[in-house]
């Protein structure tokens, strides 16, 4: 079922009307028509607002409200990624894929060996792709928000996002020891906590940086024996809080 990111206001009163973009996908390329059903979401209240078609014209469509219901589609832990750039388009993946997976915001940090780097201009238009990506992505998995995709930082400036933002702060590192730690920190989260993970980019994170983080209160975890790279290590992560939170 298509599933639609509309604003507060447009979900007012019993009538919905598409136009745009979102008219377009739903008339000639999913090729809808009237008595057909989709749920739409404001992203405010995590609600989960089911229509049904009533007319298409040429330039709109018209649809009735049939029910709402809570969606329930969120993690009780609210995670923030902050993830080194890393090369080519793998940004692309990391952003569906970690929205798909529950994240409610991605930051992307330029670390000591990120390979790519960005102007102001540059790292403004990256971020506007990232953000539909992270748009598209919420409406295929039925997120109840849309994740934000924020402008690039520096790792001193993300660290103090974190600190600020977050109220748990981990940071997978290849050369950290697998103690059995990690499980028992997962573990031990709750719901209503903000989870900030930091990932290294291809070349891992430099040391100044682990300590830069480990002092602002960021504890260095092991994700197991295996190095992994750097657009499978958040989508880990969150697998874990999945299987933690959701998986009866």
């Amino acid at each position: 079922m298509l599933h639609l990111f509309v604003t507060p206001d447009e979900l007012q009163g019993d009538t919905l009307i598409i136009t745009g973009e979102q008219f377009n996908h739903m008339k000639n390329v999913l090729r809808m028509k009237v008595g057909e059903e989709f749920s739409a979401m404001n992203g405010a209240d995590e609600k989960e607002y089911r229509y049904g078609i009533e007319t298409i014209t040429d330039d709109a469509i018209t649809a009735r409200l049939r029910f709402v219901k809570e969606a329930n589609n969120e993690l009780p832990v609210k995670v923030t990624i902050y993830q080194g750039l890393p090369k080519a388009d793998k940004m692309d993946l990391i952003c569906q894929k970690c929205v798909e997976l529950g994240a409610c915001r991605i930051v992307p940090v330029a670390m000591a060996r990120s390979v790519v780097k960005f102007d102001a201009q540059r790292g403004a238009r990256k971020k506007d792709r990232w953000q539909k990506i992270a748009e598209a992505a919420a409406m295929q998995s039925r997120r109840g928000i849309v994740p934000e995709v924020s402008l690039p930082m520096t790792m001193e400036e993300a660290v103090a996002d974190a600190k600020k933002t977050c109220t748990v702060g981990l940071l997978p590192y290849e050369l950290q020891k697998d103690d059995g730690s990690t499980k028992g920190i997962l573990e031990s989260l709750t719901p209503g906590q903000s989870l900030a993970i930091f990932i290294g980019p291809e070349g891992g994170f430099e040391e100044k940086e682990v300590e830069m983080a480990k002092k602002a209160g960021i504890r260095p975890i092991s994700l197991g024996k295996r190095i992994l790279r750097t657009e499978s290590a958040a989508m880990v992560v969150l697998s874990w809080l999945i299987y933690l939170f959701e998986v009866s």
